[in-house]
């Protein structure tokens, strides 16, 4: 029973990261592989402030900040570049905040992580357990897909579309593909900051480690696998592919596995993701309008 718990809580809390990365990637087409950097702002924030005897209502409002901050200001040089270039911006970003959370000892604790990290307490309501934890999550969760969806299927959502179809095509009809862009990654990057609070108090320990580019992969993969720019495809990827990571956790391996055990896991989500890119590129759940262009 904990088990299932543990894996409903995880699915909740990426389900957030995989939806704030799709708004970018499948809906906008920005393909961001610094995505993990606003999740570890958003982590790094709220446990800070926490240890130092902030309420978490508080710490959670200012990590989802600090994220959105972040994502504007490393917006504005690097949404002037296209394609490859951009993916190499927002990959450097990453790598920055997770230079700069190893060597803030002071600060960080650098290497050794942050651990005692409080679980939350809201309206004086503590979430201590897991079914109390799994009630934040999926709140959470529904409360990002719900916002999601809501400006994904507005004329916003449509013109983000149409900026990823044809940029050119879309300014000469009159819309400021740059500002709605910008909207795209901010906004992202808000929800990826409100998945790192929710796994930092989740985890209740924290290392630079944990922010590596194999989570930004790893999310990554969730969005394809599913289906990018759908709704509900970053949610079944999350549910298919953190199914599989952590129930091999759990596995009865032999001792002698375990220092292969995670190299094998990441040559694997490599694998998959190659394999999505060939045979089938639109993931899990195809987007609408993507099935009557395929069936013309």
């Amino acid at each position: 029973m904990d088990l299932l718990l543990h894996l409903s809580i995880v699915i909740a809390i990426y389900s957030i990261f995989a939806l704030s990365l799709n708004i970018e990637v499948g809906y906008t087409g920005l393909f961001n592989f610094g995505h993990v950097a606003f999740f570890a702002i958003g982590a790094y924030t709220s446990a800070l402030l926490t240890l130092q005897g902030v309420p978490f209502s508080l710490s959670m409002i200012a990590g989802i900040g600090f994220a959105g901050a972040a994502g504007f200001l490393i917006g504005i040089p690097s949404l002037k570049l296209q394609g490859d270039y951009f993916g190499i911006a927002t990959l450097g970003f990453a790598e920055i905040v997770r230079m700069i959370l190893q060597n803030q000892v002071a600060w960080t604790k650098g290497p050794m992580g942050l651990p005692g990290i409080t679980r939350p307490e809201l309206f004086s309501w503590r979430f201590d357990t897991l079914p109390e934890y799994l009630v934040l999550a999926l709140g959470a969760a529904i409360l990002t897909f719900l916002v999601i969806g809501f400006l994904t299927l507005s004329p916003f959502g449509r013109v983000l579309k149409a900026i990823r179809d044809d940029e050119t095509a879309a300014a000469i009809l009159g819309k400021n593909a740059f500002a709605c862009k910008m909207k795209s990654f901010v906004i992202g990057s808000l929800f990826a900051g409100l998945a790192g609070v929710l796994w930092a108090h989740y985890i209740t320990f924290i290392s630079p480690g944990d922010f590596t580019l194999t989570e930004t992969i790893l999310v990554l993969l969730i969005v394809v696998l599913g289906g990018k720019g759908t709704l509900l495809g970053p949610v079944v990827g999350a549910v298919v592919l953190i199914f599989f990571q952590e129930s091999l956790r759990f596995l009865r391996l032999p001792p002698e596995w375990s220092s292969i055990l995670g190299p094998l896991q990441q040559m694997v989500f490599g694998l998959i993701l190659v394999l999505l890119m060939i045979f089938r590129p639109e993931g899990l759940i195809r987007e609408k309008g993507k099935e009557k262009i395929d069936r013309d």
